[in-house]
């Protein structure tokens, strides 16, 4: 039985044509599924009946199940989607006045191990399918409805929940083009933002084939500290993701790329480092998205202080640079920036007790 819900436009059309059915039935279908979110056959009013009774028997949609639906004091609601084996991941839903963002993750766990990061201390499992990433846009716009008249409460996606999404290239791009689809979910490229720890060749892919908003998970301005916090930097230093950025400027929808920062006290958010950033950043345009560590249990790091951090944000505004300090959002039910764990088989061999280098003297 094929899952429709692992097909994008491109797909579904190849798929009905397999079964030898026109392509507008395809598009019907598309609509119904993601924009109506009808997984039923039998509801779908407007295809031949003969189709329905033939889709029932070679077809289904079929998202992955929630689990857990959490809400948390501020509105932020965090839901846990079963994607099987014991294994499950979880999705954040970010309510504000001028917008509603899902955070949507793509692999179960994470291989990248970033130092300061829950997700990356689970270990990883396997990417998730199509189905699997976008299924949690179609069970949060289920479970969340429409703010009012037709107006979903989901207006923009970003990619940034568990997994680095360009280490599932193929998948994340068939579920980034269904997020897009007219058909579908008619996000605009702009409100659509896939957040990289800085795989070089897969940025260069994105920008040709499926360009959207990109965000960077920068969090150290020089090689030497970036190596130890995020390890994949030792395969793709700084002088090659700074060059990358530049280059996914010239098909982008928006004329800049965020950089993601996590103030680590004594690490990373001294008035040195700040100066650093400047001459890293000086050719590329951007803004900065300054964020407050957010603890987990065993980890060795501690939150900037709010002075420490205001300094480091004018020090990048005084320069010119848009700076923005990111509202902690969802922490008492752990849904807030690097804080999302949910449930992973770590499938690889791990080395046990790793040691944190990092002292508050070494850098500066």
């Amino acid at each position: 039985m094929q899952n429709l819900l692992d097909l994008d436009a491109d797909g579904l059309a190849a798929w009905f044509a397999g079964e030898g059915e026109k392509p507008f039935r395809a598009r019907q279908v598309l609509r119904w599924i993601h924009r109506a979110g009808v997984a039923d056959f039998a509801a779908m009013t407007d295809i031949a009946k003969s189709l329905r009774d033939k889709l029932k028997t070679r077809a289904v949609v079929y998202p992955p199940p929630v689990i857990a639906d959490q809400g948390s004091a501020d509105g932020t609601r965090k839901f846990l989607i079963d994607v099987g084996n014991g294994n499950a991941v979880e999705t954040v839903f970010i309510p504000e006045d001028d917008r509603g963002t899902l955070c949507v993750s793509t692999q179960a766990g994470c291989a990248l191990e970033c130092a300061f990061c829950a997700t990356g201390q689970q270990g990883f499992n396997r990417n998730l399918t199509v189905a699997e990433i976008i299924g949690q846009l179609w069970q949060a716009n289920q479970a969340l409805g429409v703010r009012h008249g037709d107006e979903r409460a989901i207006s923009n996606v970003v990619l940034m929940g568990m997994g680095e999404p360009l280490a599932n290239f193929d998948n994340v791009v068939a579920a980034l083009r269904l997020m897009l689809d007219d058909n579908a979910y008619g996000l605009s490229r702009r409100r659509v933002t896939v957040s990289t720890s800085g795989l070089v060749p897969a940025i260069d892919r994105l920008r040709d084939e499926c360009p959207v908003a990109l965000a960077v998970s920068l969090h150290a301005p020089n090689d030497l500290l970036r190596n130890q916090l995020v390890p994949i930097n030792q395969k793709y230093p700084l002088s090659e993701l700074m060059a990358a950025c530049q280059r996914y400027l010239d098909k982008a929808p928006r004329d800049f790329v965020t950089f993601e920062y996590v103030m680590l006290a004594g690490i990373n958010d001294s008035d040195a480092h700040a100066r650093e950033l400047l001459a890293l950043v000086k050719r590329v345009p951007c803004k900065f998205n300054l964020i407050p560590f957010n603890p987990f249990p065993g980890s060795p790091f501690r939150r900037s202080s709010g002075e420490r951090l205001r300094r480091f944000a004018d020090t990048l505004i005084e320069a010119g640079i848009v700076t923005t300090t990111r509202k902690t959002r969802g922490g008492d039910i752990d849904a807030a920036c690097g804080q999302l764990a949910g449930q992973v088989r770590d499938r690889r061999r791990r080395i046990a007790g790793r040691t944190i280098l990092f002292t508050e003297a070494s850098y500066g």
